[in-house]
């Protein structure tokens, strides 16, 4: 954890001027309530107390898309999955994440979606328990979810030094899309997260 807060750190103060990279480190820890119930704000949380750390990281493909306020990465990135009393498990995953910028009064907050393909090293508990509770199937490879809010801490403080890096909350969501991937109806997966992300 350390190492990685030191890499984005070091990143801040060499960051490009273009801007055109991020970098993000995340820690999640796992909820049995599911996407909907997250999004309204009812957050939960798993008996097992199993969590996430994850680095991300991506490219800007597109600025300002149709001259609105939305920017278009491609991301990619690993996750350790600390599973308790069962083998830790790792991720990779792959998407396309779409942010809405909002400025206002000097600040920036943006509004985060995105969508791809995640495969994990074994099947996580978090996924297990679902599917035991419903009766259904899990799988290791299924569709990825990244809903996010965060705002600029530079612009916040008025540190031009750390302009471009944002703290934020996340929702990690894997799932089948109701039987779509693999046959899995009901084994996903939601992990409530906080993050902090560099641009550079």
């Amino acid at each position: 954890m350390k190492i990685f807060v030191s890499l984005l750190l070091l990143f801040s103060f060499y960051a490009d001027a273009q801007e055109k990279y991020s970098m993000r480190l995340v820690y999640g820890q796992a909820t049995t309530n599911s996407l909907l119930k997250v999004v309204t704000g009812r957050v939960g949380s798993h008996p097992e107390n199993l969590h996430t750390l994850a680095l991300d990281g991506g490219y800007l493909l597109t600025q300002n898309l149709f001259d609105l306020p939305v920017d278009i990465y491609l991301k990619g990135g690993v996750s350790y999955f600390n599973e308790g009393a069962y083998d830790d498990t790792y991720e990779m995953l792959t998407y396309v994440k779409a942010f809405y910028n909002v400025d206002f009064a000097d600040n920036r907050m943006r509004f985060g979606f995105g969508e791809g393909v995640s495969y994990t090293t074994s099947l996580l508990e978090a996924e297990r328990y679902e599917s035991s509770q419903d009766g259904g199937n899990t799988s290791k490879f299924l569709n990825y979810l990244d809903i996010s809010i965060d705002f600029d801490i530079g612009k916040f403080l008025g540190s031009p030094l750390w302009e471009e890096t944002y703290v934020g909350i996340l929702l990690k969501h894997r799932s089948g899309i109701y039987g779509l991937i693999n046959n899995v109806a009901n084994g996903g997966s939601n992990y409530n997260s906080i993050y902090f992300e560099r641009n550079f």
